[in-house]
């Protein structure tokens, strides 16, 4: 048995921290198979990673290099991944669960006969055969299971393991480096560049140290009868432009729009957390004018620290699902927050 890592360097060079905690998950399940594992990166000028990681133990590193794979395209990165797979031989693939591989990975898996298995949340051997864990029906249940179809392509969540510490332990080292040339089909695909909101509007920041998740109370009456959507966004983007977390939203609030009521105009489905949104993985994380416990006990299941600010201390949020809830006003608070910070 064999296992390969691949990743693709991002534009400056580097590894991502999602590809660095994945290639920890990986040096571990090598260890505990005891076996030994290879390295695959895919990009335009993939050296420099390889460079950077040269010290994590792996047997081989291969890279497939050129202009042609320094953007994603499904076409280009399924056959950089095949060729990488059969050189070799791998009979277990890990790959970071980043939008790039997770839309080639099944279409590799059938070219290989194999398997394909997204959003992985842990890894464990037992009597030599590696199991994963991996959540079903809304992130509500949680199986452990192995596949006997070979080979087993995985593609692994953020945070299930810590950031890899492989830089090299001498000065000016070169990994050694095998590079795969290959014959590439015919593409129809050009990236012609990328349209992006300014740093300053981005509200989404996966690598945030907290969570600032929004709930409907902010659009609703307060209590001198009034409602203050207006100062409720500026509270909120000023927060976020001062602490740089990352913006959510329980789905009461996102569907506001469609029931004809005020609506927060920075938030998207993007935002969305919970039952039928995302389950972020943040350090921390502080809920306001939230109610309910659906939203966060499903949402929240992989933050570390949970806080919240509600005027009601009985509601289901409230009520055994933070860590630590503040009885106050949620205007008042944050307005105090945010005269802190930018002192």
């Amino acid at each position: 048995m064999s296992t390969l890592f691949l990743a693709h360097p991002e534009p400056d060079g580097t590894l991502a921290k999602s590809a660095l905690e994945a290639l920890s998950a990986t040096i571990q399940l090598a260890a505990s198979l005891e076996t030994p594992f290879c390295v695959g990166l895919v990009g335009e000028n993939p050296g420099p990673a390889a460079n950077s990681i040269a010290g994590c133990g792996a047997a081989r590193i291969l890279t497939v290099s050129g202009a042609q794979f320094s953007q994603a395209r499904y076409a280009t990165d399924a056959a950089a991944a095949e060729a990488l797979c059969r050189a070799t031989a791998a009979t277990l693939v890990t790959t970071p669960a980043t939008s790039r591989w997770n839309r080639v990975l099944p279409g590799v898996a059938h070219r290989l006969g194999g398997h394909a298995d997204s959003h992985v949340t842990g890894l464990t051997v037992a009597a030599g055969q590696p199991s994963i864990s991996r959540w079903f029906y809304r992130q509500r249940m949680e199986a452990v299971f192995t596949r006997s179809t070979r080979p087993w392509l995985l593609a692994l969540e953020g945070g299930i393991a810590p950031v890899a510490a492989v830089s090299n332990r001498q000065a000016q080292v070169t990994a050694p480096i095998e590079n795969i040339t290959l014959t590439l089909p015919a593409t129809r695909t050009q990236v012609t560049g990328f349209e992006a909101p300014a740093s300053d509007q981005q509200t989404i920041r996966p690598d945030a140290d907290l969570l600032f998740v929004t709930g409907a109370g902010w659009t609703k009456k307060q209590a001198d009868g009034t409602v203050k959507v207006a100062e409720a966004g500026a509270l909120i983007l000023d927060f976020l432009r001062l602490s740089r977390s990352s913006l959510g939203s329980t789905k009461s609030l996102v569907d506001l729009g469609g029931e004809g009521q005020s609506v927060l105009p920075f938030l998207s489905h993007l935002n969305q957390i919970g039952q039928t949104g995302s389950t972020p993985r943040h350090a921390k994380g502080l809920a306001t004018c939230c109610h309910g416990e659906e939203p966060h006990t499903v949402g929240w299941r992989f933050i570390g620290e949970r806080r919240a600010i509600s005027m009601d201390a009985n509601c289901g949020w409230a009520r055994g699902k933070a860590d630590i809830l503040y009885v106050a006003d949620a205007f008042a608070v944050m307005a105090e927050v945010n005269a802190l910070l930018a002192t």
